[in-house]
């Protein structure tokens, strides 16, 4: 179907060209070609034991560049032009003295793709006559040349593969772009190929549409807070529809979610509120309980003088081991607390310890 330049700018997801193979080349399809060209020599010596060692290696190279232009394309139209150019080219420069090498050789360039190779991870999908045939895989395996071809070598591995929805409306209309990734795998070879076009597209674009009906489901505080639930959720949308195609969704991690800058402002300010709001209401509860225990003292000392006045002394052998030796204390503390007495005495006892010691001053003088 051709596309015109008109609807290419409305169409994002066009296919892109993909080069369609027959088989893989592989170092023993190489290693095989060699033999059956080196036995090509050894029928053609024991035939025509004279036959001039100059034209086999012409033969050698043409069998060369004909192996290197059927690994660059690997298809059985490709082996087959090329065998018909050779022995066209044949006809017209050598002899039918050297049928035995040249039959030998195209044998081999033609047998030898025959036998592929797949690696650990890999299935091999492979059509006869353009109908499924069977699934191949790890290890040796043969096809029969012509006749069958290998659709897709399918890597069952898990993968990796992040999408993001941009500017995508939340259920509270705020703009944000998410960042995500998929964990995934193929479980059915033969239902991903032969049900898909691209099936690494079609977890893409599934995945991204997903992203995005879940966006508008959920407020922003809810996808800022529950990012494992928002994944679990696209991870059940897309396991339903990726299940009949032969993949399945491990896991959906929510990387990133961006948000709009002057948001980002207004909800730090807000956060920084919501703060300050706690701290406040922690210190008032804080106040309300110092006053609560303050009362309970209150209510102990009023019926105990002798532990008030302790405690008024305590209070002023604190003060005066902290603070140095001045203190200022309210007269009506010192009412209140019979502190008076206990300063008075204090200072009278001081007065008399300085008379004392001027009047033994004056006696050492007179003696």
């Amino acid at each position: 179907m051709k596309i015109t330049e008109q609807a290419k700018k409305f169409i994002h997801n066009l296919p892109s060209f993909r080069f369609i193979i027959d088989f893989k080349s592989n170092p023993l399809t190489l290693f095989l070609n060699v033999l059956f060209f080196i036995g090509g020599v050894l029928v053609e010596i024991a035939i025509y034991p004279k036959v001039p060692i100059f034209y086999l290696l012409c033969i050698g190279l043409g069998a060369l560049v004909a192996a290197g232009a059927i690994a660059v394309l690997p298809k059985w139209t490709t082996s087959i032009k090329v065998l018909a150019l050779g022995w066209l080219a044949a006809y017209f420069l050598l002899d039918t003295t050297y049928v035995p090498v040249l039959a030998v050789t195209s044998f081999g360039l033609l047998f030898s793709a025959c036998f592929q190779l797949a690696d650990h991870w890999e299935r091999a999908i492979i059509l006869r006559f353009g109908k499924f045939s069977r699934i191949k895989g790890p290890g040796f395996f043969l096809i029969w040349p012509v006749m069958e071809r290998i659709a897709d070598y399918v890597d069952t591995r898990i993968r990796s593969t992040d999408f993001s929805a941009e500017t995508t409306l939340t259920h509270d209309t705020v703009p944000v772009n998410v960042d995500a990734i998929a964990f995934w795998m193929i479980w059915d070879s033969k239902k991903a190929i032969l049900e898909l076009e691209n099936f690494l597209d079609a977890v893409i674009l599934s995945a991204q549409t997903a992203l995005r009906d879940a966006i508008g489901k959920h407020d922003l505080a809810t996808l800022l807070s529950e990012r494992d639930r928002l994944g679990r959720e696209i991870q059940e949308i897309l396991e339903a529809k990726t299940s009949p195609w032969g993949i399945t969704i491990l896991s959906i991690e929510i990387r990133e979610i961006i948000i709009p800058k002057e948001l980002e402002d207004a909800m730090s300010k807000r956060a920084q509120a919501e703060r300050e709001r706690q701290s406040r209401v922690i210190l008032g509860t804080a106040e309300a309980e110092i006053a609560e225990k303050f009362a309970q003292a209150a209510e102990r000392y009023k019926n105990n003088p002798t532990a008030l006045h302790l405690r008024a002394m305590n209070m002023i052998y604190e003060g005066l081991k902290k603070n140095g030796s001045i203190m200022l204390v309210p007269s009506s503390a010192l009412e209140t607390m019979s502190l008076g007495t206990v300063l008075g005495a204090t200072a009278l006892e001081k007065a008399e310890k300085a008379e004392t010691g001027k009047e033994k001053e004056n006696s050492d003088g007179q003696g």
